[in-house]
């Protein structure tokens, strides 16, 4: 495992209202550095946007222990998958997400990178991100919780250890 995450930079879609009409959005880069830097941040990763597990479970719990993660320490929560902006920004409004800030790595770099990129082809959804969770410390890999059994086309979606409650425990712990 990585130390520090990549330098990678993300394509965002933020608002902006002196665009006017029924998308007042532009692109906007995004670093590592922008995200990471002078903060400490808990990220989790997962398969896709719309996809059961991620959508039931995943997503909403780190929504629903936001207050508790910041009151643990995290100055920001993230959710990253490789998709593109277009469709994290849609999952939000369809989850009603007001709290955990979505990242979209709709290329794959970063998930590359941190050696968490998987094929999925069995599902035809192309290469995606492994499930995994992790503390990180301005840009520093402070803990990680992966998920067992990471390999191309694994048959099962295992969730047990990249959860809202395991990153609550451990900052507890840490504490």
């Amino acid at each position: 495992m990585l130390t520090h995450v990549p330098f990678v930079t993300f394509k965002t879609r933020v608002r902006d209202e002196s665009i006017g009409g029924d998308n007042p959005f532009k692109w906007e880069d995004k670093t590592t550095d922008d995200i990471f830097k002078g903060k400490k941040i808990a990220l989790f990763s997962l398969p896709g946007a719309f996809t059961p597990t991620c959508s039931s479970t995943h997503l909403p719990g780190y929504e629903a222990k936001f207050e508790e993660l910041k009151g643990l320490g995290i100055d920001e929560v993230y959710c990253l998958s490789v998709n593109d902006a277009f469709v994290m920004y849609q999952w939000g409004l369809k989850l009603g997400v007001k709290n955990v800030k979505l990242l979209p790595d709709g290329n794959g770099d970063f998930t590359r990178l941190m050696g968490m990129l998987v094929a999925k082809n069995n599902l035809g959804f192309g290469d995606r991100s492994w499930r995994y969770s992790m503390v990180v410390d301005n840009g520093r890999i402070e803990k990680a919780f992966i998920e067992a059994g990471r390999e191309d086309n694994h048959g099962e979606d295992p969730f047990k250890v990249s959860d809202a409650g395991t990153m609550v425990d451990y900052l507890k712990s840490a504490k």
